[in-house]
């Protein structure tokens, strides 16, 4: 009868987990749903042309690329065009501690109609909107603004699908893609084919968001940035599906 007893209260205590966890359920949160990071990607690559054929051929998302170009002026002696990359590198690192705090402090609050990432967003669109405002004389100013913002995105929307992703740069996409196609060969698996093309549909958004963006800054300018501000918004709005519930032990 003790024995009994117990395995009923176990059994109910995992399915109040499971009605409380939409994610053991089998229900991906709407931060993770496809269409949310399809506008997300298609932003990042749209920020990294802007920023480039705009700002001064810095790269907002890239951080590898402008660590590089850092070093080369450093070994110039180039000390006005090495703060040119080392600002948006000190930006970027403190976008992602912004992030964390605001995880940290919203997670699990609910007296916020707001999802903490929705708020992370939030702020990119509002900074992004004022970068528009911003003249090519205050070129450095404007990409510290959008590595700042970028950082936040990175940070707070690492996961597409379940899968690990990254919505404004392509390096660690490319590598989960192949290695996916990989053991796909392999295993024959379809749910490891899905997450492979996933990913290369990621990498192609992208590709397509700076295609958008090199193309629209010819003719619009400075100002072009709002267009990233709109892709931005759908996302928002998309994640206004109450789906979302954090994973117990997320990162």
């Amino acid at each position: 009868m003790i024995k009994f007893t117990r395995k009923k209260r176990e059994k109910g205590s995992k399915e109040r987990m499971s009605q409380n966890n939409p994610r053991r359920a089998g229900k991906i949160q709407m931060s993770e749903a496809i269409p949310t990071g399809m506008f997300l990607t298609l932003s990042g690559g749209f920020q990294d042309a802007y920023t480039y054929f705009s700002r001064g051929n810095v790269f907002a998302n890239a951080q590898t690329g402008n660590i590089v170009l850092l070093g080369t002026h450093m070994a110039n002696r180039e000390w006005g065009l090495a703060m040119r990359y080392l600002a948006p590198v000190l930006a970027f690192v403190a976008g992602v501690y912004v992030a964390e705090h605001i995880r940290r402090v919203y997670k699990d609050r609910t007296d916020c109609f707001l999802h903490w990432r929705q708020i992370v967003v939030a702020i990119e669109i509002v900074v992004l909107f004022a970068v528009g405002f911003m003249p090519e004389t205050m070129n450095m100013a404007a990409n510290i603004l959008v590595s700042f913002v970028c950082s936040m995105q990175v940070n707070a929307f690492r996961k597409i699908k379940g899968s690990p992703y990254a919505s404004t740069m392509c390096i660690g996409n490319l590598r989960n893609a192949t290695a996916s196609f990989y053991a796909y060969r392999h295993s024959k698996d379809k749910k490891i084919l899905d997450k492979c093309l996933r990913y290369y549909i990621v990498i192609i958004i992208f590709a397509l968001g700076a295609t958008l963006g090199s193309v629209l800054t010819e003719r619009f300018g400075v100002k072009t940035i709002w267009f990233s501000c709109a892709m931005l918004l759908v996302s928002f709005l998309i994640m206004f599906v109450h789906e979302q519930i954090e994973e117990e032990g997320e990162l």
